[in-house]
């Protein structure tokens, strides 16, 4: 394995470790309301079982199948596997963080949430390893469209929300201020992480033994 491959799988799994961390710290504030994919996921879950992160993996595979038909060809490993682990991540993390009861703690946490879940995206795209099924597909409209980012992801999470508040998911001014602020987030983060990756790469192309021995 060279060092360059070494460091975006890296980046890759520890950013969707920290997007499932920051969805189930914002669950966990739910408040203020939860994010709009989620809304649609615990919509899912109220109405037909499961669990939310099992409709996360349902919904993901169902993006999948939808842009690669826009593509004419099947998406790369690494959304795939962000399918199944971003799904994971959410019901481990719902598991381990303690339910909190008051207001401040649900303010905080889900405050902090969302910029976890920011950057968290911008980590695991910034490696080029395989876009998540919402992440590709809003980087499909991007190309299609022209517009920003932060544009295409409001679009789409607004979207999501109304058929998640329709299923009768949580909807709050968290769920706005999610919609309105992640995608921002991402727009920096990205930029920052496709940085470092390439800083780290660069500074530790000859150390990458030593670094397998730890």
């Amino acid at each position: 394995m060279n060092v360059a491959l070494y460091y975006r799988w890296l980046f890759f799994l520890i950013g969707m470790m920290f997007l499932g961390l920051g969805i189930s710290m914002t669950i966990k504030g739910d408040r203020l309301g939860i994010g709009p994919w989620d809304v649609l996921h615990v919509g899912l879950y109220q109405n037909f079982g499961l669990t939310i992160g099992s409709w996360s993996i349902i919904a993901g595979f169902t993006l999948i199948s939808l842009t690669s038909l826009v593509r004419r060809r099947w998406p790369q490993f690494g959304t795939w596997l962000n399918m199944l682990l971003i799904g994971l991540f959410i019901d481990l993390f719902n598991f381990l963080i303690p339910d909190i009861h008051s207001l401040i703690g649900h303010i905080l946490i889900f405050t902090a949430g969302i910029f976890v879940m920011g950057y968290g995206v911008g980590m695991y795209v910034s490696p080029k390893m395989g876009a998540g099924p919402r992440d590709d597909l809003m980087l499909i409209l991007v190309q299609k469209t022209g517009f920003s980012v932060s544009t295409i992801r409001t679009a789409i999470e607004m979207t999501v929300a109304v058929l998640g508040w329709m299923l009768g998911g949580p909807v709050g001014i968290g769920t706005v201020v999610i919609a309105l602020l992640v995608g921002r987030i991402v727009q920096k983060s990205l930029v920052q992480s496709e940085t470092l990756l390439k800083w780290l790469i660069l500074k530790h192309q000859d150390d990458l033994p030593s670094i397998l021995k730890i």
